[in-house]
């Protein structure tokens, strides 16, 4: 079975991110957070370092887990609207009563670079230009870099978010693979993800996909991030007895997270330079 890491593709979008901001102004990210979730922070301390690295400016808006939807919505539109922000990513979970597909709607689009906004999200589903959610552009991005074929054959996607599962099904289809969208309602799991060449798990529930969910040989990317008891993470995958199936799989940490975080500052990159 091979180990698909993401360290080396990370090391390179990285690199090509630092290339692209010394290209033009020195881009600017704002993280605006409204949640105390260790795994959500971890997130962005990752985001943070790996900016430091290549050059872009970080800065991580922390509203406080008890911040107000009002107060979250006003600080997205300022930062929109302030010419020296190039990027404005929402970062999740967030407080009770605060929706974060209404709360993206304040991004503007051309500053929207991890494809949050709804209007993002439309344009994706259409195939027009827009910058994509980073994680699900992870995932194609690890499929590319291992050189997965994906025309023709038959991938199936756990999970129906808008952050992963959904605009990943779309950038499947964009690449004629025959996509199904499984989710906490379906019937038989297992019956459905046994038949995926391509199995993405990317349901936020740890230990979700076992050996019978996998056909012998198949391609698993571990899209989860499920915080330990021991401060670390683990995926939606049990690892150790999924790689006995199949023939390729992610590990978490390690894994889809590093080329996330690589392409949210390319985005950025991209996003400062725009005409």
């Amino acid at each position: 079975m091979r180990t698909l890491t993401g360290k080396e593709l990370a090391a390179a979008i990285r690199a090509q991110a630092q290339a692209e901001a010394a290209a033009g102004p020195q881009p600017r990210l704002a993280v605006v957070v409204a949640t105390d979730d260790e795994a959500s922070l971890w997130y962005v301390r990752s985001i943070a370092k790996a900016a430091a690295g290549v050059d872009l400016l970080c800065d991580v808006v922390d509203l406080g887990p008890g911040a107000r939807p009002e107060q979250i919505g006003e600080t997205l539109t300022r930062l929109s609207g302030d010419p020296g922000v190039h990027g404005v990513m929402l970062q999740t979970p967030l407080p009770p009563g605060a929706s974060a597909q209404q709360l993206a709607g304040a991004i503007d689009p051309r500053k929207d670079v991890d494809g949050a906004n709804p209007l993002s999200l439309g344009r994706l589903a259409a195939g027009l230009p827009a910058f994509p959610p980073a994680t699900a552009a992870a995932v194609m991005a690890l499929l590319d870099h291992y050189q997965v074929e994906l025309e023709g054959r038959r991938a199936v996607v756990v999970g129906r978010s808008t952050v992963v599962g959904k605009p990943l099904a779309h950038l499947l289809l964009d690449r004629h693979a025959t996509v199904t969208v499984c989710h906490s309602r379906t019937r038989d799991l297992a019956s459905v993800t046994s038949t995926a060449e391509v199995l993405v798990a990317a349901a936020g529930r740890a230990g979700l996909i076992g050996a019978g969910h996998v056909a012998p040989g198949a391609v698993v990317i571990d899209v989860g991030t499920n915080p330990t008891d021991d401060g670390g993470l683990t995926g939606d995958v049990d690892f150790d007895a999924v790689a006995g199936v199949a023939g390729a799989l992610t590990p978490v940490p390690g894994g889809v997270g590093p080329v996330t975080t690589a392409l949210l500052l390319r985005h950025t990159a991209r996003a400062a330079n725009l005409p």
